[in-house]
């Protein structure tokens, strides 16, 4: 891939990314706001982000949302899963409530989904 195949692959990472962040984020909000706890609200929206991530980012960004991909997709994501509530519990240790730790464990997460789908799910599949 050269680099400017490579920059509009990330340019849609990133639009895509603004629509499946807003929808798991506006679902996790929504969740606290309820009472559940954030762990719990955390891995709902996950799985209401996966959903909207993988149809996204397999056609939109890498250019193939075949369902042969999805065991690699949710095996990504069965790792990010706990980063992620790590780096929330660590944000809110540091005195962070749990919607603003969410919003700043945004940042890493991002940057570690768009390597481990690049390079593990949807490799090699837009040229």
């Amino acid at each position: 891939m050269n680099h400017r195949s490579s920059f509009a692959q990330f340019v849609r990472f990133g639009v895509s990314g603004v629509v499946n962040t807003a929808v798991s984020y506006v679902t996790y909000v929504l969740l606290l706001q309820v009472g559940l706890n954030f762990a719990i609200a955390n891995l709902i929206s996950l799985v209401v982000g996966m959903a909207v991530s993988f149809y996204n980012q397999g056609r939109f960004v890498f250019g193939n949302g075949s369902l042969d991909r999805l065991p690699r997709f949710v095996l990504l994501w069965s790792v990010l899963y706990p980063i992620n509530i790590l780096l929330i519990s660590v944000f809110m240790n540091m005195g962070f409530g749990a919607a603003v730790a969410g919003a700043i464990a945004l940042v890493p997460m991002t940057l570690l989904s768009f390597f481990g789908q690049r390079h593990l799910v949807f490799h090699s599949v837009r040229k």
